[in-house]
């Protein structure tokens, strides 16, 4: 049987075989083997992937987008690249193995823009402030007018017809668009999710979305009107009208009728999230059906799932690593496989209509986000990184415009340039943003954000499991605040990402109306409203919550650090051991997580390591002798000096009793420096203050060896319930001498990781200090 397409008013015929010839008996027993669909699918996707993951791995080190190496995919084994040979194209670019890889990657393009529905939070648009909804806005209204006016200048000077003024005008919309999930997968990919910039970006993006599907439905009810009559446009528009009622009405109250019924804690049952599916497959069916895109229909169903868990996150798990390992893949190189980038000829006077109008937009759309950013005064390093952000191009563009050409709004050459333009879009604004901007530059120590040099003890502590809890509160209650000495405490409480694509951070005494957070940090916020409601005045605290993907975890902390000017930042260990000494559980992640974190904070950090004495908390009853027992291990250096000031806080409790272990090297005598003589000064600081009232306590360990301090400090387990201690990673010293080489935890330092390390059933607390590194 025969079927035809038209493309561009021209009619070609060519021919396929039914019923379809899927499998063969292999290539030994079968000459027509390779006319078979399963295995010329199968090649079809492994020289797809092999090419885009063998280019990614080249170009990722050039900090260039994956979405580069899948267009070259598409390239090499379509029309232009291998295309040209005739054998590869009667086996490989036949009709029936384009429609059979089009179908899945169709699929993917569907589910892809679901997925991205989904982690769309449309509540952020609310929140965005003036510079956000300002860059958003002309970022999209600027070059739709200047592009508008270009092509009526093109138009009326190479006087073109109608088709080519409404294909000018299609492409000139789709370039002015910034779609979400395109920046979105940009941002992710350039681990700026959790920067200041990247949610600078996202906020902006989504104001720019709303105007984006506007635009969008306006230019597919042009494309409909144009392919058949305005009737038909009509009935589309009533269609969509009436599918957004149901979806707001209907389908939204019932997925909020799921999350009532999913037990806290528990999974959604499988046959909601496969209804959920389903519902966005026939969505994008009904939108097909209309003349619209399928994206839109599973973009917009996608929108009435309520973000994070337990249901969008359920969702987006079971089908998000097909669809964008497998499925986009597919797509990216299905629609590039079309493009004959021979075909680009700039003697023909529409590629230059086209050339001149997409290069206005470029430059308007680079030139709006940029001044209003430039107007707030953002650095000028971040507004370049930004407008180059949001002027990439990417999977919506790609789709649109294969969308335009199947109905027959693009010229081969025209189709062609403009794949050519998302490439080189994609690629110089992943070079131009890793150029430009470094996250972790704003994490920069500029200014003393220590306790050293700190008028008021303002301290962030991070709860990552809620049995982090009870030992975070029982250390800042050593720290005795009071009515004379008060401080401030912001807690922070982070939760894995799943399900949105926008990190959530939320403060919850700004928002107290978002339920859903409030329950998932419930027993943090309680345990901690208890503590201040104790101390009244004394101390004032804080809640957050912030719910990202692990490896951005550590963006969210130095923000919050940076934001709240605090001066020393407690994260909790990564291990938890039960009373006995021996260990429950170990999370790498949150390991990777407290060095990230070491790396780039903006303050002094501390890592509480809790080896059981949670149980026996460290506040006894003060008649039986002093209500906490901790010992200071000084060896000297800034870090051990950060300790000892931290010590004199506690001391100021009269039921505290602290105890100073100097460790001096036995073997020769002690080196007289800078160094040494701050030393001796923090030292005598704290014991004049102290040592009439018999808080504090002095004493001298001689040791010779790291042996000999490893053995000192097992004997003193028992006599203490917290141990302070400096850092000093990658400091030498006689004392600890040979350590190095059996320190199972380099991030904590030698005397840090002994602790932590020691094969013992004593319970104890281990408080490890890093002082702030100033620039």
């Amino acid at each position: 049987m025969a079927g035809g397409v038209h493309l561009n008013k021209t009619q070609t015929k060519k021919c396929t075989s039914l019923p379809p010839y899927v499998n063969s008996n292999g290539w030994l027993q079968d000459e027509n083997a390779m006319t078979a669909s399963l295995p010329v699918l199968e090649l079809h996707m492994f020289a797809i992937f092999l090419i885009s993951h063998g280019s990614h791995f080249i170009l990722k080190r050039y900090g260039i987008h994956i979405l580069v190496s899948q267009i070259l995919a598409g390239v090499i084994v379509g029309t232009t690249g291998l295309g040209h040979q005739a054998d590869y194209t009667r086996i490989f670019l036949t009709i029936d193995s384009k429609q059979i890889l089009g179908t899945l990657a169709g699929l993917g393009y569907q589910l892809f823009g679901f997925i991205n529905g989904i982690k769309m939070d449309l509540a952020l648009v609310r929140k965005t402030g003036k510079m956000a909804i300002y860059s958003g806005i002309l970022s999209m209204v600027i070059p739709v007018v200047l592009g508008g006016v270009t092509e009526r200048m093109v138009s009326k000077y190479w006087n073109l017809e109608r088709l080519d003024k409404l294909s000018l005008i299609l492409v000139m919309l789709v370039q002015s668009m910034t779609p979400f999930p395109v920046i979105c997968s940009f941002i992710g990919d350039l681990k700026l999710t959790n920067s200041e910039l990247g949610r600078l970006g996202l906020s902006s993006v989504l104001t720019s979305e709303m105007l984006t599907q506007v635009f969008a439905l306006v230019a597919f009810f042009i494309g409909i009107a144009y392919k058949q009559r305005a009737q038909a446009a009509i009935k589309s528009v009533i269609i969509s009208v009436a599918f957004l009622v149901i979806v707001l009405y209907v389908v939204r109250p019932a997925m909020f009728w799921v999350i009532k019924q999913t037990p806290k804690g528990r999974p959604v049952k499988d046959v909601y999230t496969d209804i959920i599916i389903f519902g966005a497959l026939a969505s994008g069916a009904l939108f097909h059906y209309i003349g619209l895109n399928v994206f839109l229909g599973s973009l917009v169903f996608g929108l009435a799932v309520p973000a994070g868990p337990p249901l969008a996150s359920a969702v987006v798990e079971k089908i998000e690593c097909v669809v964008t390992g497998v499925l986009v893949p597919l797509f990216m190189a299905m629609c590039t496989m079309e493009a004959d980038l021979l075909k680009i000829d700039f003697n023909d006077y529409i590629l230059k209509c086209t050339a001149i109008v997409v290069f206005v937009v470029i430059l308007a759309k680079f030139g709006a986000y940029l001044v209003p950013l430039l107007y707030f005064k953002l650095p000028k390093q971040d507004a370049l990184a930004l407008a180059f952000l949001t002027s990439t191009k990417g999977i919506v563009e790609l789709g649109s415009f294969t969308y335009m050409k199947e109905l027959g709004i693009l010229t081969e050459g025209m189709f062609a340039f403009l794949v050519i333009t998302v490439l080189l879009s994609a690629t110089i604004s992943s070079i131009a943003v890793n150029w430009v901007y470094d996250p972790s530059r704003k994490y920069a120590g500029y200014q003393n954000r220590n306790i050293m040099h700190s008028k008021e003890l303002r301290i962030l502590t991070c709860i990552y499991r809620p049995d982090n809890t009870t030992s975070i509160i029982n250390f800042i209650k050593s720290l005795c605040p009071t009515i004379q000495s008060p401080f401030s405490v912001s807690v922070l409480h982070l939760i894995k990402i799943s399900g949105r694509a926008s990190p959530m951070y939320i403060s919850h005494q700004m928002q107290k109306k978002t339920v859903s957070l409030h329950s998932i940090s419930g027993n943090v916020i309680l345990s901690f409203k208890h503590f201040q409601q104790n101390y009244g005045e004394a101390v004032s605290v804080n809640v957050f919550t912030a719910i990202s993907p692990p490896k951005f975890m550590h963006e969210d902390i130095c923000t919050l650090a940076l934001d709240e000017i605090a001066c020393f930042l407690v994260l909790p260990f990564h291990k938890k051991w039960l009373v006995d000494g021996s260990i429950e559980s170990e999370d790498p992640t949150l390991r990777t997580l407290n060095c990230c974190v070491l790396e780039r904070a903006p303050c002094s950090v501390g890592i509480l390591i809790d080896r059981g004495n949670q149980v026996k908390s460290i506040f006894r009853d003060s008649s039986r002798g002093p209500s906490l027992l901790a010992a200071v291990i000084f060896f000297g250096g800034n870090d051990d000096r950060e300790a000892l000031v931290l010590a004199k806080r506690m001391s100021q409790n009269t039921n505290s009793n602290i105890t100073i272990a100097r460790f001096i090297t036995s073997t020769e005598e002690p080196e007289i420096n800078r160094d040494s003589m701050l030393d001796s000064q923090a030292l005598s600081y704290i014991m004049q203050d102290y040592i009439e009232n018999e808080t504090v306590d002095y004493i001298e360990e001689r040791v010779g060896d790291g042996l000999e301090t490893s053995k000192t400090i097992r004997s003193m387990l028992d006599k203490y319930d917290l141990f302070i201690v400096g850092r000093r990673k990658d400091v030498q010293t006689p004392q600890t001498a040979g350590l190095d080489d059996m320190n199972e935890y380099p991030e904590l330092g030698v005397i840090g990781g002994l602790l932590a390390s020691m094969d013992t059933a004593e319970k104890y607390s281990v408080l490890v200090v890093k002082q702030q590194v100033a620039l």
